[in-house]
């Protein structure tokens, strides 16, 4: 089926959550790891990037646990900045557990194709496609080519320019290049990727 796209960046509970997101829309769709959210700076820091650059959506179960996590996120990232969706009290358990949840209600996994989408939608997501399409023009992709030719990919020095890039941009250290691409794409445009890359080898020429 055919993917949704969208300006905004999903943030869900788990990995499983993920899964069933990434089927509906097409954006970035971040795990925040249940209450690992709580001890977890670095991921707090690239919500809050996702957050001031494209916008962030969160999409928590509906039990007490989603809504303490969705208060997490949302006391780090800017106010105005986040749009909350939520999706409805359905009684059930998912295939794949072997007993419900405390709340007896499905997660965002369990939950119908349609039903994700409408929450999303009904949160206020700003499409990319359809008549909107034609609206938004489509930036220039930034590739793993312009890693390697920008020297962050395959040299020498490849592994502490790509840490230096990811400081500066308020990502995991340990994010994949995979992933990198990823958010450089949403987090910046062709031009603005050159000049953070730019400052950072002048910063590494002065050091010398």
């Amino acid at each position: 089926m055919d993917k949704i796209k969208i300006k905004e960046v999903i943030a869900v509970e788990g990995r499983y959550d993920v899964h069933a997101v990434s089927a509906c829309f097409d954006t970035e769709v971040i795990g925040l790891g249940g209450f690992g959210i709580y001890k977890n700076a670095q991921l707090r820091a690239t919500l809050k990037a996702y957050a001031q650059k494209c916008g962030l959506i969160l999409l928590t179960d509906p039990d007490p646990a989603g809504f303490m996590i969705r208060a997490r996120v949302a006391q780090c990232v800017p106010e105005g900045t986040v749009l909350h969706a939520y999706v409805p009290d359905v009684p059930g358990k998912e295939r794949r557990k072997q007993k419900k949840s405390s709340a007896g209600t499905l997660g965002v996994e369990g939950m119908s194709r349609e039903t994700i989408i409408s929450a999303v939608l009904s949160a206020g997501a700003t499409r990319l496609d359809g008549e909107n399409a034609a609206q938004t023009p489509e930036k220039e992709k930034i590739t793993r080519t312009d890693l390697y030719e920008d020297g962050l990919l395959g040299g020498q020095d490849s592994s502490r320019l790509r840490l230096e890039l990811t400081k500066t941009l308020g990502l995991p250290a340990a994010i994949s290049v995979s992933g990198l691409v990823g958010a450089l794409n949403r987090l910046s445009s062709r031009e603005e990727y050159r000049q953070i890359v730019r400052r950072i080898k002048e910063g590494e020429a002065e050091k010398c």
